[in-house]
């Protein structure tokens, strides 16, 4: 809102009579911090068009050090006479600049209606995942309302959760659901799921030590499976955000029950922001820069393997040494593991986890509210050979507006792409073939 208060009010064309120098930091009004124009441009770019960021950039102040301060202070006053003349020429050259500064400013508070809000819905609300999750989205200024749902076993009854978060400074009500296990969601989930929105979904079972993955889908895809027959009864239109292990299966398996019930597939989306996240913050590890301005698109599916992070399609990260790149994409896939081991075998990455699965459910509003937004998700797909993919999607206001074209890849990332397909097509099958044997209950 800041942002588009502050473009509004510049005139047109000031950017082009006054370039940024590229050495010089100004201050962002929105956090206080100072940046320069690169780092801002490269922040704002996709959230905004280029001459609104160019006019903002003009409309904050410079950031001046203590060298800056002593040369101004240094720099010799104009004569009177010059300074008369500057005065009379800035007070000439200012009528049609506050003409245009009403008048834009006029036009800006018309545009300006209410900000949407939405109905979010985490089901899992309880667990590792489920808590910071729900604590993100009550403090998302676009929840009005916020329905948090877990089983009698869970840690933390879900009304415990609700009422914790209910003492937040934030405008979101939030109310919990309980059910008893073995009880069935699509008979219990009415009021908790009627009129979302978004429907965020941190459950099923960890894996558990001997455990192989096609154990771990044949657990996950049933607890799956119910919460989402209850989703396409009771908020068929919402946006489901799934975090249920293993994402690669689940997903292709719930978007093609989806399909066969008639609803629209593209509804389903799997959550893959946490190996951006992870890509993001190594890059800048190595390299120094802030993660804030460093976008690494993270391509293919979501376990081991399959996860492709595009270090090309960054500027930051193209810079780090070439040979450095296999052992990075390493670290990138095997991150999750790092912090099993860290803790012992005792937790995952729940935070971490809550961080990425929050960023995600935050552009989707964003892009419900008809303000666009991009973001790496795994989604029913057509880029490639595979029927489901995670890439760059765009959504707005119905949900995965989108899905983007893979950019041009050097030979490093083209033959890893084809290690990912190899190993992403038997898992997308194990979910697809689920699906064929199973229907959501009326």
């Amino acid at each position: 809102k800041l942002f588009k208060v502050r473009v509004a009010e510049l005139p047109s064309g000031i950017f082009r009579e006054n370039p940024p120098i590229m050495s010089e930091k100004r201050i962002d009004a929105d956090d206080g911090a100072a940046y320069t124009w690169e780092e801002l441009s490269a922040f704002y770019t996709g959230k905004y068009k280029k001459k609104e960021i160019q006019a903002y950039w003009e409309s904050l102040p410079v950031a001046k050090g203590k060298k800056g301060k002593k040369k101004a202070a240094a720099a010799e006053a104009p004569a009177p006479k010059a300074k008369a003349k500057a005065k009379g020429k800035a007070e000439k050259a200012a009528e049609p600049k506050a003409k245009a500064k009403a008048k834009a400013k006029a036009k800006a508070k018309a545009k300006a209606g209410p900000i949407k809000t939405f109905k979010v819905c985490i089901l899992g609300a309880s667990g590792g995942i489920g808590q910071p999750l729900s604590m993100l989205m009550a403090m998302d200024a676009s929840v009005k309302e916020l329905s948090l749902f877990d089983l009698n076993i869970a840690m933390v009854p879900p009304q415990g959760v609700a009422a914790d978060l209910g003492h937040l400074e934030k405008k979101a009500a939030v109310k919990g659901f309980v059910m008893d296990v073995g009880g069935k969601a699509i008979d219990n989930l009415e009021e908790c799921l009627t009129g979302s929105d978004l429907v965020l979904i941190p459950a099923g079972m960890p894996r558990k030590p001997g455990m192989t993955r096609d154990d771990l889908f044949k657990v996950n895809a049933d607890i799956a499976k119910g919460l989402v027959e209850a989703c396409a009864k009771f908020c068929p239109q919402a946006i489901l955000a799934l975090i249920v292990n293993p994402v690669n299966s689940i997903v292709p398996a719930m978007a093609e029950l989806y399909k066969k019930k008639g609803l629209d597939p593209m509804k389903i989306v799997g959550v893959t922001s946490l190996d951006g996240v992870r890509a993001n913050k190594f890059v800048a590890e190595i390299t120094g820069k802030n993660p804030t301005f460093i976008k690494v698109p993270v391509v293919g599916g979501h376990a081991g393997v399959t996860i492709l992070p595009l270090f090309s399609q960054d500027k930051a990260a193209n810079s780090i040494d070439k040979e450095k790149i296999p052992d990075l994409d390493t670290h990138v896939q095997n991150a999750g593991t790092d912090v099993v081991n860290a803790k012992g075998g005792k937790g995952s990455a729940t935070l971490s986890m809550a961080y990425a699965g929050a960023k995600l459910g935050r552009s989707i509003l964003a892009g419900l509210a008809g303000k666009k937004r991009v973001e790496c998700a795994y989604v029913k797909s057509e880029i490639t050979d595979l029927p489901y993919f995670t890439s760059k999607v765009e959504f707005g206001e119905k949900g995965v507006t989108k899905v983007l074209a893979l950019p041009e890849m050097n030979d490093y990332e083209k033959t890893r792409l084809e290690e990912v397909k190899k190993q992403l097509k038997d898992e997308i099958e194990t979910g697809m073939k689920y699906a064929e044997t199973n229907e959501l209950a009326a």
